[in-house]
């Protein structure tokens, strides 16, 4: 706490000093010039003293009164009691200075002051002190005009504003960098820091700075190593997996028919195992980032038809039907590899869980979006649905709502985890609900690109890697 505790306390020490130092600099400027008074003050009040000696206070007003036609100047003269002798009502402020009280014009500190005067005594032929008290032109009061301090509000407000201002940047500075690596982060980029390099700051918002750093740069050290570990166990396993389907094709050859039903079996197995090491693999690799994906412009519209297609013939066996809907054009740059199989992916887990007898509508419709038009793919189907407490949890790797489930559809939970990443490498996003008739919802957004139809590489009959067809 010291160190923001010390800045903040200079900074309201600081904004005091500069309201000061405005306020001084507009009261010198803003004074009228007082030099041709300063000459004149001396013969003003040898007049005054010597109209007052011949005619009394009567000679005096009258000549103070003529001075202030003639020259706008407004005297009062006192002896040396502190009595104004030339019949003047005079304020307060010009009694006390009468009377010696207060600093003229001519000090430092009365230059400061909103009560300006110049102040010359002499004594008279008749032995008697006379002071002459001179008020300035303008209202010596002008800092306060109507009784409101408007231009010390004024020069309050600049001064506070201007270190407030400086002090704001000063804190918000990190925080604003810490608010883009954490978004950098949240979208993917392991490699979003905060810091910058070559700061000397030693504060707590320094501290807080490169504990995240040291936050990110952990998390990144974790999630490249597991990825790195899905990877090599996947590689490893492979060959093994090889053999394996060697040795099941020679105990075929050698066995007799009352081993068919055991091998096959131990080929259904070996091959669900390799088609789990497949998407495995595919996880691990949609985890390196976007350098994992090679995109071009890809026509989502006939992708989208051409998977739907395959879906609503596979479908049969279920007496179902995928349907779509609508299906505008759209262009997307993208992996159009990967894009089938995560479309293909949701269709296949729509198509799996869907009551029997019913339909698959999908549809695909231009819309506008905070970065310019996207594009929404939606997939509806008439299934039991899923508890609300699990919807965000669907796309994670591995997770089932139940094992029963699982073990039905044959899934492992990788289908929509492979899904989630790879909309999120193409820019887009996914979201999931429970529709208002039953069923689940499945909404995958991704950016538009701007150009036309030709040389688009439409994605149809891509030979697709082995991806799993239910979460």
């Amino acid at each position: 706490m010291r160190s923001l505790f010390l800045r903040i306390f200079f900074s309201v020490w600081l904004a005091l000093a500069v309201f000061l130092v405005l306020a001084i600099l507009l009261t010198l400027a803003m004074r009228p010039p007082i030099s041709g008074l300063e000459a004149a003050q001396g013969g003003i009040l040898t007049d005054a003293v010597s109209a007052y000696e011949r005619g009394g206070s009567e000679s005096a007003h009258r000549y103070l009164l003529g001075l202030a036609h003639s020259e706008h100047i407004r005297a009062f003269l006192f002896n040396e009691q502190g009595q104004e002798l030339s019949g003047w009502r005079a304020p307060a402020w010009i009694q006390r200075a009468g009377r010696g009280e207060g600093h003229s014009v001519e000090s430092f500190w009365g230059r400061l002051g909103l009560e300006q005067f110049l102040r010359s005594s002499m004594t008279g032929t008749d032995g008697h002190h006379y002071t002459l008290v001179i008020a300035l032109p303008g209202d010596p009061r002008f800092l306060h005009a109507h009784g409101m301090p408007w231009l010390t509000i004024l020069i309050a407000f600049v001064s506070t504003g201007l270190a407030c201002y400086m002090l704001a940047r000063y804190l918000t500075a990190p925080i604003t960098r810490l608010r883009g690596a954490a978004q950098a982060l949240a979208s993917g980029d392991l490699t979003a820091r905060a810091g910058q390099p070559g700061s000397r700051r030693n504060d707590e918002m320094a501290e807080l700075v490169r504990d995240f750093d040291s936050m990110a740069s952990r998390l990144q050290d974790l999630v490249t190593s597991q990825s790195r570990l899905l990877s090599d166990i996947s590689h490893e396993l492979r060959s093994p997996l090889a053999r394996l389907n060697v040795a099941l094709g020679l105990a075929r050859l050698r066995a007799g028919k009352d081993a068919d039903s055991a091998l096959e079996r131990i080929d259904l197995e070996a091959n669900r195992l390799n088609e789990l090491i497949g998407r495995l693999l595919t996880l691990a690799r949609l985890e390196g980032g976007t350098d994992a994906i090679h995109k071009s412009p890809v026509r989502l519209d006939h992708l989208v038809t051409d998977i739907a297609a395959d879906a609503d013939f596979e479908a049969q066996r279920r007496r179902c039907r995928v349907q779509v809907t609508a299906a505008d054009p759209c262009i997307v740059l993208g992996d159009a590899t990967l894009l089938h199989s995560a479309i293909e992916n949701v269709m296949r887990n729509a198509t799996n869980y869907t009551r029997e007898d019913s339909t698959v509508r999908i549809r695909l419709q231009r819309i506008p979006g905070d970065g310019g038009p996207q594009a929404l793919v939606q997939v509806a189907d008439s299934g039991p649905g899923v508890p609300e407490e699990t919807l965000d949890k669907l796309f994670r790797p591995f997770y089932r709502i139940d094992d029963a489930r699982g073990r039905s559809t044959g899934g492992v939970g990788l289908g929509l985890a492979i899904t989630e990443r790879a909309v999120r490498l193409h820019g887009g996003s996914i979201h999931a609900s429970n529709g208002a008739g039953g069923g689940l919802v499945v909404e995958i957004r991704l950016p538009l690109i701007a150009g036309g139809l030709d040389s688009v590489n439409d994605g149809r009959r891509q030979n697709a890697p082995a991806t799993e067809v239910s979460n």
